[in-house]
């Protein structure tokens, strides 16, 4: 149809004669409300940020001699951090004598890793970069984890 047509009929409607397809042959229009198009694309991503889950990171700093008792209230803080969908970020800092005795920061993430590895998986970790005195692991929670607590508050929410 030639475009002075479409545009009296778009004109005769009170609506817009808005090109959808530029680049077909012949360009494909469309008679519409514009504003009102606008107004339901803007809603539907807001709709759609509103949805998305929002992971934050959390971060749990260790020493390499840590006492076993401090290290499990750390495992249970993160391990609360990674229920509830975030990313745990554990940091181990190493004192200059404590450098040579490096394995035993290993070891310490080793058994981090160890403890929750029904909860997370490893996303990252960095040891000892460019002389820092530090290491770094990022835990990720898994799918199936987060899978299972929302079911279980579901099931609680409907008692």
């Amino acid at each position: 149809m030639p475009i002075d047509k479409a545009l009296e009929r778009a004109q005769a409607k009170a609506l817009d004669l808005v090109e959808v397809a530029p680049d077909a042959q012949p360009p494909v229009c469309r008679i519409m409300d514009f504003t009102k198009y606008l107004y339901e694309q803007k809603r539907k991503q807001k709709l759609a940020r509103k949805k998305t889950a929002r992971v934050d990171t959390k971060e749990v700093k260790l020493r390499p001699n840590i006492d076993p008792h401090d290290f499990g209230i750390k495992l249970n803080h993160s391990r609360e951090f990674l229920e509830k969908g975030n990313k745990v970020k554990f940091t181990i800092r190493y004192r200059p004598r404590e450098m040579r005795h490096y394995e035993i920061g290993l070891k310490v993430m080793d058994r981090l890793v160890e403890e929750l590895k029904e909860l997370a998986s490893v996303e990252s970790t960095t040891r000892n970069q460019s002389g820092l005195r530090m290491q770094t692991m990022i835990l990720a929670p898994r799918k199936e984890a987060i899978a299972r607590r929302d079911h279980e508050e579901g099931e609680a929410a409907e008692n």
